[in-house]
C-alpha cells in the first residue's frame, strides 16, 4: 500500500515543476473524490536503479554512485532523462567527467571515467526517468482545479527513495479486475490508463501526497473540512473506486487516533460486508481514498496492515493540505 501499482518506466515531455497554494484548513469546501486515475510521474533526472555489470565494477560504481542517486547533469549539461546520460555519453572521449547527483536531497558532485565498449562510452547503470500506476485522488477543489491524492509518496519499487519529480500527467482511467488481499499478501485493484485522455498534470510529490490541477472537472458536492482535533474513534466512511470508474461508499470504523498531525493520523478498520467480500479490504491502488465521518472530509487511506488487510492507516486531511 506504501506504494503504488507501478506498471512500468515511461519517457514523456518533461513539466516545469510549480509549488502549490497553501490551504487553511476550514477556510473552505472541497469535494471528497475517491476516483482511481492513471499517475505518470516524470523524474526530475535521471533515476539510478542498479548497475547493469555484476562480474567487475562499473565506472558508476567505481566513482561511487549508488542505488537511489538521481542524476542532475553530465558535465555539465542538466539531464532531465535517460535519453540527456545517452546523448552527453556520446561526446565522452575516455577523459574523466564531472556528474551531479541529488543523494538524499544533498547535492553531490563526482567524477567519472565512462568504459568504452564497442559501439559507445558507459557508465554501466540501469536508470529510470518515469514511473506509472493506478492511485485514488482524496480532494479536488472546484474553485482552483487543484487536487490531492494518495496520502503518501510516490516512491521507487527498486531503491524505495521517494522520486523527486518534474512533473507529470493524470489520466481517467477503468478498475478492470480485483486482486483480493489476504493475510501476508496485500491485494490491488487493476486498472487500464487511457493515455489518450489527459485530465491533469501532476506538480509535486511530497511525503504526504501528490498534487497537481485537474483540467476536467470531478463531481460532488464539497463538504467542510475537519481539524485534527475533531476526528474521532467511531463510525465513518471512505469513498473508493473498485471497479468501473463507479466510486461507491463504505463503512469503516476509525479504531485509533494517533496524536500530532504527520504520519499516521488514525487507524481504520473497514467494517463493509460488501467491500470486504470484494477485495478483502483495503489493497494496492486505493491510497488516498477519502476519509468522511460527520459530513466532513478527515483525511485519506494510505496504508494496509500486511498480515489483516482489514485494518489499516489514514492521514489526516490537514497533514495533506500542508503538505500541498
Amino acid at each position: 500500500m506504501k506504494k503504488i501499482l507501478f506498471r512500468g518506466a515511461l519517457l514523456l515531455a518533461l513539466l516545469l515543476t510549480a509549488a502549490l497554494p497553501s490551504y487553511a484548513v476550514n477556510s473552505q469546501h472541497l469535494v471528497p473524490v475517491g476516483r482511481a486515475v492513471g499517475i505518470d510521474v516524470h523524474t526530475d533526472g535521471a533515476l539510478v536503479i542498479g548497475y547493469s555489470q555484476t562480474e567487475e565494477p562499473s565506472a558508476a560504481e567505481q566513482a561511487g554512485i549508488l542505488a537511489g542517486d538521481m542524476i542532475t547533469a553530465i558535465d555539465g549539461r542538466a539531464i532531465g532523462s535517460c535519453a540527456d546520460v545517452q546523448d552527453a555519453l556520446t561526446r565522452a572521449d575516455g577523459s574523466p567527467i564531472p556528474i551531479e547527483l541529488v543523494r538524499g536531497g544533498s547535492h553531490v558532485e563526482l567524477t567519472v571515467t565512462p568504459t568504452k565498449t564497442e559501439s559507445r562510452y558507459e557508465l554501466g547503470l540501469w536508470l529510470r526517468d518515469g514511473i506509472a500506476g493506478i492511485g485514488t485522488v482524496t480532494y479536488y477543489d472546484p474553485d482552483t482545479g487543484e487536487f490531492g491524492s494518495l496520502g503518501h509518496p510516490i516512491t521507487d519499487l527498486d531503491t524505495g527513495v521517494m522520486v523527486p519529480i518534474s512533473g507529470g500527467n493524470v489520466y481517467a482511467s477503468t478498475i478492470t479486475d480485483v486482486v483480493a488481499g489476504q493475510p501476508g499478501s496485500p491485494g490491488q485493484l487493476v486498472g487500464d490508463f487511457e493515455v489518450e485522455t489527459d485530465i491533469g498534470s501532476l506538480r509535486s510529490n511530497t511525503d504526504f501526497g501528490v498534487f497537481g490541477v485537474m483540467d476536467v472537472p470531478f463531481d460532488g458536492q464539497p463538504v467542510d473540512l475537519a481539524e485534527a482535533e475533531e476526528v474521532h474513534t467511531g463510525p465513518a466512511t471512505i469513498l473508493s473506486n473498485i471497479a468501473g470508474s463507479q466510486v461507491e461508499s463504505y463503512d469503516v470504523e476509525i479504531s485509533h487516533i494517533y496524536s500530532g498531525i504527520g504520519g499516521h493520523g488514525m487507524m481504520i478498520t473497514v467494517t463493509d460486508e460488501d467491500l470486504l467480500q470484494t477485495t478483502g479490504g483495503i489493497v494496492q491502488g486505493m491510497s488516498g481514498s477519502p476519509i468522511v465521518q460527520d459530513g466532513k472530509l478527515v483525511g485519506a487511506v494510505t496504508h494496509v496492515l500486511v498480515n489483516d488487510p482489514a485494518r489499516g492507516y489514514g492521514i489526516f486531511i490537514e497533514s495533506m493540505l500542508d503538505a500541498a
